[in-house]
């Protein structure tokens, strides 16, 4: 197995030395799994598509405003 560093706030250490119990190793492994499968299927979803990233950048400000206007009411 490799390692991996990662810095987190000095606030947020503090906090979780607070549950000495825990292995936040394990925790940020399942954490790093959970969203490398879903990319996986992002991926896999978006495989043969032809939109472009500013397609899709443009169709999700369309989707926000229109949402906004919805729950504005």
């Amino acid at each position: 197995m490799v390692s991996m560093t990662l810095a987190i706030p000095e606030d947020m250490k503090k906090e979780l030395d607070e549950f000495p119990e825990m292995n936040w190793s394990e925790v940020a492994r399942a954490a790093m799994r959970k969203r490398l499968e879903f990319l996986k299927q992002i991926k896999e979803f978006t495989k043969d598509s032809e939109m472009t990233m500013e397609d899709a950048i443009e169709l999700g400000r369309k989707v926000n405003k229109g949402l906004a206007r919805r729950y504005r009411k």
